[in-house]
């Protein structure tokens, strides 16, 4: 199996089924000089996501961006208030009072995009999933792993 279509299955099982046509064309892969496996994914010079140990993927907001636009993973996807928006951005944890909505695919360790008014800004690591974040209004429901100003910065 060829690294382009081990890559879409990869995002297909992840996020959903038919999510891996939103991945760009013309992708760089860059691939461990030890294992020989794929290590990080780009576009024009803009870090997609990497390949964890595990099989799992670590997505950037810039590819959670462009995957918004699958009606599939926005299951995969939590949406926060105005009031937590500048502190998720600068890449503090959401808590379950700030939660508007959320997906019914996001499970505990799994990856979810943090959206304010349909645009990506921060993808983190579940806390929860999300039926327990739709009973409770307080306490952590993700972390954030990465941010708008982050990816600014850096």
């Amino acid at each position: 199996m060829n690294s382009i279509s081990k890559l879409k299955h990869t995002i297909d099982a992840l996020f959903g089924t038919g999510v891996s046509k939103y991945l760009p064309k013309d992708i760089d892969i860059l691939f461990s000089h030890r294992t020989g496996r794929i290590r990080e994914v780009s576009h024009k010079q803009k870090l997609l996501c990497t390949l964890r140990i595990d099989g799992g993927l670590a997505i950037t907001p810039y590819f959670a961006q462009m995957l918004l636009a699958s009606k599939r993973f926005r299951e995969n996807c939590l949406e926060i208030d105005k009031e937590s928006k500048p502190f998720v951005e600068d890449g503090r944890s959401v808590f379950c009072g700030h939660i508007i909505s959320c997906g019914k695919n996001i499970r505990i360790q799994s990856e979810v995009p943090v959206l304010y008014k349909n645009k990506v800004v921060a993808v983190g690591k579940a806390i929860l999933s999300s039926e327990m974040m739709k009973g409770q209004t307080m306490g952590v429901a993700l972390k954030i792993r990465d941010s708008l100003k982050s990816q600014q910065r850096g």
